[in-house]
């Protein structure tokens, strides 16, 4: 369970689970300002720089993640591995979209959308509708930060502003969804924030709305073990006391384990693919740590444990 967590929380940009999409666009910026990029977000920097002083800005800054190095070098390659495994994810989903654009879908849904910014960034074809669900203040930000920088949408973007604790097919329909066209549905980053019962409520109503032909993508949650949980929080808080009061304030309230604890870590979540399969959907997935290695991107040294990762589900409704 999360401790951090109520059925009515909500945020904005700057807290709680709004501050994750801020970590997760820096993490594209960063791989975005690399040699050989396996993403280009023009734009998560943008978003970055007005969310205010957090963690992100240290990702971003090279010199941070030596000093972290060098008090601790299995903390710096896990912060390696943070930002390789979101480019890696981010490459896989824009892939999903690719294909299903070329197959003739033209209606995506990307819930919880947080600071995604493939309806700037992404060539998608004419006529693609995206409907973007999330928080009121989430999507407020994003879109008003981008038009301030004067970008503009690449496909008709349409914001359904509202808590998927609540009733988003209704407000979906409201802005305009077609249940009878094919929809192209994106899960990313957001399961694990979903305790198990919510997450089965959730592909339901997916599944109801969607017409023959759809296709649905979604990362699933790794499962940590309480062990190597508590032995990540106790290096971490070391982290925090070695690297002194400046450096140290990067952590409070933003390291891994700390968003671990915005997260539901429930150990009798259905597994996505064989939900689908056993409803209505043909489904497949790949592992994150073999997507990874494919790419070139596997950092980590030590055994690790498989369940621990998460991996990227892609279904499509017969």
């Amino acid at each position: 369970m999360s401790s951090l967590r109520s059925h009515d929380d909500s945020w904005d940009i700057a807290t709680s689970v709004g501050s994750t999409a801020v970590m997760v666009a820096a993490a594209r910026a960063a791989e975005t300002a690399r040699d050989e990029p396996l993403i280009r977000d023009p734009y998560a920097k943008v978003l970055v720089d007005g969310a205010g002083t957090g963690v992100w800005e240290f990702m971003l800054d090279d010199a941070f993640i030596a000093k972290v190095a060098d008090a601790d070098a299995e903390v710096a390659q896990i912060f390696t591995h943070m930002g390789n495994y979101q480019a890696v994810r981010t490459h896989f989903f824009d892939d999903f979209y690719t294909a299903a654009t070329a197959a003739g879908i033209c209606q995506v849904v990307i819930l919880a959308s947080g600071l995604d910014s493939r309806a700037y960034r992404l060539d998608w074809p004419a006529g693609t509708v995206v409907y973007e669900i999330d928080q009121p203040l989430v999507l407020q930000y994003k879109a008003e930060r981008l038009a301030e920088h004067g970008v503009e949408p690449t496909a008709e973007r349409r914001e359904v502003a509202i808590d998927l604790r609540n009733d988003w097919p209704a407000a979906l329909r409201d802005a305009g969804f077609d249940a009878g066209a094919p929809t192209a549905w994106l899960a990313e980053g957001l399961l694990m924030y979903l305790p198990a019962d919510a997450q089965d409520g959730l592909f339901e109503r997916i599944t109801e709305l969607s017409a023959p032909g759809s296709r649905v993508a979604a990362e699933t949650v790794g499962v940590h073990s309480e062990e190597r949980r508590a032995r990540m929080k106790e290096k971490f808080d070391a982290l925090r006391t070695k690297m002194g009061e400046e450096l140290g304030a990067a952590f409070d309230g933003a390291s891994p384990t700390d968003v671990a604890e915005l997260m539901y870590n429930d150990p009798d979540r259905a597994n996505v693919a064989t939900w689908l399969n056993e409803h209505g959907w043909t489904a497949s997935g790949v592992t994150s740590e073999s997507e990874m290695q494919r790419l070139d991107r596997w950092v980590l040294t030590e055994e690790v444990d498989e369940d621990a990762f998460s991996d990227f589900v892609v279904g499509e409704r017969g």
